[in-house]
């Protein structure tokens, strides 16, 4: 843990003014538009770079009723450091010209050395993409370094909960190097870079991709038998989340308090929803609502991902890791942090899987989707079994599911269609194109006859053998 050296310093009021075109065009603000209110809270001086009086800048600014932390590049020439980052542009002040510092390397060589409060030095740095959030920035493709772009009162959940799980020896994630922290928050976090990973989104598209090429003939094909087929690696994974899981329990304990009030708001919370949503649904919904509230024994509560995806995992050569705990950005951190069922992170890769399995299906819109969804379901049914199975087969996690089978299947369902209705409204506002893969999830989710949802499907046989009857947790 270091607390960072930042020297105080006023920066130009002409800057300030600057700051607000400049949020509105980065992903990780939450506003929209230049925010109407904008105040700088505290700013700084990181360093000073060379003779020519080039300067790394550190700001916080409130916009919006959020706090935003900005490192800012200050030089008299910018040479080619902009080029081809348009947005990170800030103002051009008499000779000196202001952009993000994240941009630019050397700037960024000079952050890790004061994040790290001197202890880590590279020689390359490079941003990682464009993020939703924060801003990454790897270094000699050993180290990441995560910026914190919206603070948090208190620790940041990703640091928190990464530190926490290395501590008891999980091992599945990258092993923590710095944390960079001022008054209480986490400003930035740095890890082992997992250098030749491949997330798991990607590895899911490569064996659908496969599967439906197989499959073009439109002859029966079952989907172990496509070369790129994914069930083993995807049980792995289920055991590693089973893993993670324990290592939570063991670092943040289980609440004794239980789930009973966030169990009846989540249920009247999907009510509502749906009811806005999808309103053709909400009289097929009720027969899933009166189960919901029947459940009599909801499990323990322990601390969770709360943002489990094939995204949020990675695959390399040792193995599974799991990235980022901050959990879903658009929901109130006091939510995130929550004690909550372990079967929202289960709920939540099943999702992902009946996700990739559709959108890959959108890929080849030319093969006609309609003559495609009887192998993407063939796909999804055999890769959630994969993953259920490699999840019960972790030694421990039994007794972290509700005793019932009946109520296990009810709450898996109940987080199934939760994370469904908000990905639909952020498909709708944000990409329409895609609101068709979780309402069609919700049709089926809420219409579906409800001891069929709570058994869950059964894995279908392998091509040469019955394969093994697996219902889901």
């Amino acid at each position: 843990m270091v607390q960072g050296s930042i020297e105080r310093a006023e920066v130009p009021a002409e800057l300030v003014d600057a700051l607000g075109p400049y949020l509105a065009r980065q992903r990780w603000y939450a506003g929209e538009g230049p925010p109407v209110t904008l105040r700088l809270i505290e700013a700084g001086r990181l360093a000073e770079l060379g003779d020519g009086g080039d300067r790394l800048w550190w700001a916080v600014v409130e916009a919006e009723g959020a706090d935003y932390q900005l490192v800012l590049a200050e030089r008299t020439a910018v040479g080619d450091h902009l080029r081809g980052h348009d947005e990170a542009f800030i103002a051009g002040l008499g000779e000196r010209v202001y952009y993000d510092a994240t941009v630019d390397s050397e700037m960024a060589l000079a952050l890790l050395k004061v994040a790290s409060g001197g202890a880590e030095h590279a020689e390359r740095a490079r941003p990682l993409g464009v993020e939703q959030s924060n801003t990454s920035l790897v270094y000699d493709d050993r180290l990441i370094l995560k910026l914190f772009r919206r603070l948090s009162v208190g620790p940041n959940p990703d640091a928190d909960v990464t530190a926490a799980l290395a501590a008891t020896g999980f091992s599945h994630v990258a092993v923590p190097v710095l944390r960079w922290q001022r008054d209480g928050r986490d400003l930035a976090f740095g890890q082992q870079y997992l250098a030749g990973g491949t997330d798991g989104w990607a590895l899911a598209l490569t064996s659908l991709r496969d599967y439906y090429g197989a499959a073009s003939s439109l002859e029966p094909v079952h989907p172990a038998l496509s070369g790129g087929d994914f069930a083993a690696e995807v049980s792995r994974l289920g055991q590693m989340t089973g893993e993670m899981h324990l290592a939570m329990a063991e670092a943040f304990g289980v609440s004794e308090k239980g789930l009973g009030d966030q169990w009846r708001a989540l249920v009247s919370s999907i009510e509502a929803r749906a009811r806005h949503l999808v309103p053709e649904l909400s009289l097929a919904a009720e027969p899933l609502l009166e189960r919901l509230r029947s459940v009599h024994d909801l499990g323990p509560a322990v601390r969770a991902h709360g943002d489990y995806h094939l995204g949020q995992v990675m695959r390399t050569d040792a193995g599974w890791y799991v990235l980022d705990f901050e959990g879903e950005p658009s929901r109130p951190l006091e939510e995130r942090q929550q004690h909550t069922s372990v079967l929202k992170d289960v709920a939540g890769m099943l999702r992902s899987l009946n996700y990739a399995s559709q959108f890959a299906v959108g890929e080849r819109a030319e093969s006609g989707p309609e003559l495609l969804q009887p192998f993407a379901q063939a796909w999804e049914d055999r890769n959630r079994a994969a993953f259920v199975r490699g999840y019960k087969e972790c030694k421990g996690t039994e007794d972290l599911l509700p005793p019932a089978l009946g109520d296990r299947g009810a709450v898996r369902v109940a987080f199934e269609v939760d994370k469904a209705l908000y990905e639909l409204a952020y498909e709708q506002a944000f990409r329409p194109d895609w609101a068709r893969i979780p309402r069609t999830a919700l049709e089926r989710l809420l219409s579906a006859p409800v001891a069929e949802l709570v058994a869950g499907p059964i894995e279908p046989p392998e091509p040469s053998e019955a394969g093994d009857d697996d219902r889901e947790v």
